[in-house]
């Protein structure tokens, strides 16, 4: 390589054969293909010239499967491209998804993951994944106002582990920690989200962290620029050698998990993230930011080109004018670094005293670094030399590939339940004491709930010290207005592995019963897939058929799916990790005095069940607990679950419905106990009209789209009349304290509240 006085190197790729160019795709850790490197090659064949090892470092992390989605591109492009925006402002353009929430104020949301990085570095990894997803939201301008999280780990109970990458519980604790202390640190309240366990994710534990933000619509920045004249400023943290290789990093499998990864992992830091988020709303409110995005993956190398291109400008960047957490970096370091807690504007010159002011009173650091140009091509310069020239059409549009895809035809076996022999309450008491399927206190009680004070409906519903789940959590975002906005996140990954199809049908409806419940119209998706190898037609086979799921679903109920992410290569020495279509949905109700929890609210009150039978065990997580498998996975109606959601909606507002929880992984008698751990209310059952089917399968199959609800006894035959023509069963009443279940005339659960509730409040005791 030659080398210049600037220290920037020329590489000679294009006199390389293809052996060759792997070899300096492995050295420099581009982590390119040699078919790719070909390209490459091909292209500096075409300017004359080989390419300096700033600009091949800004290929790769322009070409990686983080920034280009090259292998799930050509897919999203058909199942989501079609989709009508309904209430969404901005869908699938910028860096956060904008939906409309009233005539003057827009919500700014967005969920992405964080799963290689949290895999080799847990703390590390969980932190600046929440980070960045808070500067998703921000660089739209908005306020940032609610954090949500599903986390995805391993066996947390083994003891035996004889493997180099690091054991499930120490991932566990160190991610929970991680989300915990930025969340806390920063200011935002952590409000919903799921925690979920499985072998697949022994080795490839999964990170999503979502925010949602509150903007005036007048407010809404954009994350491209067009203005020529504007200078950008880079704010925030400084520029240093962490997260260098990132998005290189999280294109590629797990196989060992060594510390000369742990480079690739950005430091976070909330200190300076809280003043940051002030002193760029206080900018964005003098309308002086012209276009704004957050540095995450890629570093400024993705962001200035990104924002460029967008706009059809071009920019003249000096990379000496970047600040630097430490002396000696290299320009290709400087470009690619994905050190956290900055954000790139673009301003008019004209502003900058002022931007100056604001950036001083809140202690924030800044720089100017270059100005926006016309032209086609990004211009890079590093001690006064030209270290990079390139067409930003081509640097950051990045290669797609139609991936050969499977989708296997699925084996006619189905599962074997074992004779009702057993006793029933001590199967429920062990069911419920399992990770999968306990209370996560343990986890969220970690987690800030209330500050800001706008949680109405917290991730734990019922009496102090009683408390029970809630199905989403609702928060009121402006003080002058009573409206709210509903979130949840989550999947049901165990129906997705059986059937990718059926089982992300399922995630749907459960995400929008969440939301339903509560007393909330949804009104937006995003989606955060994770899967295994793309390289592995059947992979990519879940990837078509989750996609087509979602983009069916959304279709029929008229929802936008208004941001996305992709996590490919989520393997460790072969094996994949299950399907995991992980679903943000939020929603909004007018008044959140109206919002419905989860738990009993009252002895006497009748019990129904909204929502037509289900008695498939399919991808539930009875047989998983039994150890057993199946084929197939329940069916879920979207017609009937439209039906029943606008009945249930108009129903809310007259409070003949006091409580209310949807059925969903653990079934019927999951849903009840939930019910009634809240308060201590039981309840007094019979499920002989549920269905036909043996008492197993009334009691914990996970299909449908159904709600149990808690109404007051006076006001039944109203209830009853207004969900006429829709399938309702009475169950039974709440009761003191008691737990009873009867079918066909039998007793089949016989005890309290407190022992069911016993084994389920301390399942993660010891683990977390």
């Amino acid at each position: 390589m030659k080398e210049s006085l600037s220290g920037v190197r020329s590489v000679p790729i294009r006199g390389m054969d293809l052996r060759a160019l792997e070899s300096t795709s492995q050295s420099m850790a581009l982590g390119l293909s040699g078919e790719e490197m070909l390209r490459l090659s091909d292209y500096f064949k075409g300017l004359g010239r080989d390419p300096t090892d700033v600009e091949l470092q800004a290929m790769a992390q322009a070409w990686s499967e983080h920034c280009c989605y090259k292998s799930s591109k050509f897919y999203l492009k058909k199942y989501f491209s079609g989709l009508e925006k309904h209430d969404a402002i901005l869908a699938m353009e910028d860096d956060a998804g904008v939906v409309s929430f009233d005539d003057e104020y827009a919500y700014v949301l967005k969920m992405e993951s964080h799963n290689h990085p949290s895999a080799i570095e847990p703390y590390g990894g969980a932190a600046t994944g929440v980070g960045g997803i808070i500067r998703d939201v921000l660089c739209m301008g908005a306020q940032p106002i609610a954090l949500l999280d599903s986390i995805y780990f391993g066996d947390v109970g083994t003891r035996q582990w004889n493997d180099p990458s690091l054991h499930p519980r120490f991932v566990l604790d160190n991610v929970v920690a991680g989300i915990r202390d930025y969340g806390n640190r920063v200011g935002l309240p952590n409000v919903a989200g799921s925690v979920d366990f499985d072998t697949s994710f022994n080795h490839s534990p999964l990170v999503n962290a979502g925010c949602i933000g509150i903007v005036r619509k007048d407010r809404i920045v954009r994350s491209f620029v067009n203005r020529i004249g504007d200078i950008f400023v880079l704010a925030g943290g400084r520029t240093g050698r962490d997260g260098i290789h990132g998005v290189n990093f999280a294109s590629a499998t797990l196989e060992e998990r060594s510390g000369q990864n742990r480079s690739v992992v950005q430091l976070g830091n909330p200190i300076i993230k809280e003043p940051l988020i002030h002193a760029v709303l206080e900018a964005n409110d003098l309308g002086m930011i012209d276009g704004m995005k957050d540095l995450g993956g890629g570093g400024l190398s993705s962001s200035v080109g990104e924002m460029c291109l967008a706009g059809g400008v071009s920019a003249e960047i000096d990379l000496e004018k970047v600040l630097l957490k430490e002396p000696n970096m290299e320009a290709w370091e400087i470009w690619i670094s994905e050190s956290q807690e900055r954000m790139l504007m673009a301003i008019d010159p004209s502003r900058l005293p002022e931007l100056e002011e604001i950036f001083n009173r809140w202690g924030i650091e800044f720089s100017v670094i270059g100005k926006i140009v016309e032209g086609t091509n990004l211009i890079l310069r590093y001690m006064g030399e030209k270290v990079l020239d390139l067409d930003l059409e081509f640097l950051t549009s990045g290669p797609v590939y139609c991936r050969n895809y499977d989708i296997p035809q699925r084996k006619d076996i189905d599962y074997v339940l074992p004779s009702e022999s057993f006793d029933m309450g001590d199967l429920i008491k062990r069911f419920l004491s399992q990770p999968e399927n306990c209370a996560r206190f343990n986890i969220t009680r970690q987690y800030d709930h209330t500050v800001r004070g706008d949680t109405i409906i917290r991730p734990m519903s019922g009496f102090p010290n009683h408390e029970t789940h809630s199905d989403a959590a609702v928060i009121k975002p402006l003080e002058h207005s009573m409206k709210g906005l509903a979130l949840t996140a989550g999947s049901r990954y165990n129906m997705v592995a059986v059937d990718p199809m059926g089982g992300t049908f399922g995630t749907m409806v459960e995400a929008y019963l969440n939301i339903m419940v509560t007393g909330s119209r949804p009104t937006s998706v995003v989606d955060c897939l994770n899967l295994g190898n793309p390289e592995d037609p059947a992979i990519m086979g879940q990837l078509v058929q989750i996609s087509s799921a979602i983009s069916e679903f959304c279709s029929r109920l008229g929802l936008p799916v208004v941001a996305g992410n992709v996590s490919l290569y989520n393997q460790y020495q072969g094996i994949n990790i299950k399907p995991v279509p992980n679903i943000m949905m939020v929603g909004v109700i007018d008044d959140v005095s109206n919002s419905i929890s989860s738990d009993f609210k009252a002895v006497g009150n009748s019990i129904f069940i909204i929502g037509k039978e289900s008695t498939s065990l399919g991808g539930s997580h009875l047989l998983k607990f039994l150890g057993k498998t199946s084929s197939s996975v329940p069916w879920f109606d979207m017609d009937e679950l439209k039906i029943i959601s606008e009945s249930y909606l108009k129903a809310v507002p007259s409070g003949i419905i006091v409580s209310a929880h949807d059925v969903s992984s653990g079934g019927l008698i999951q849903a009840l106990l939930e019910m009634s751990f809240g308060g201590g209310i039981g309840f007094d059952t019979d499920i002989t009209l549920v269905s036909g089917a043996r008492t197993l399968e009334k009691l914990f199959s996970e299909g449908g789209e159904r709600i149990i609800v808690e109404v007051p006894q006076s006001r039944e035959k109203e209830f009853l009349e207004h969900f006429r023509g829709i399938a309702v069963t009475k169950l039974g009443k709440t009761t003191e304290g008691s737990v009873h279940v009867d079918d066909f005339g039998m007793t089949v659960i016989d005890g309290t509240v407190e022992e069911f509730k016993e084994p389920w409040v301390h399942g993660l005791d010891g683990l977390v």
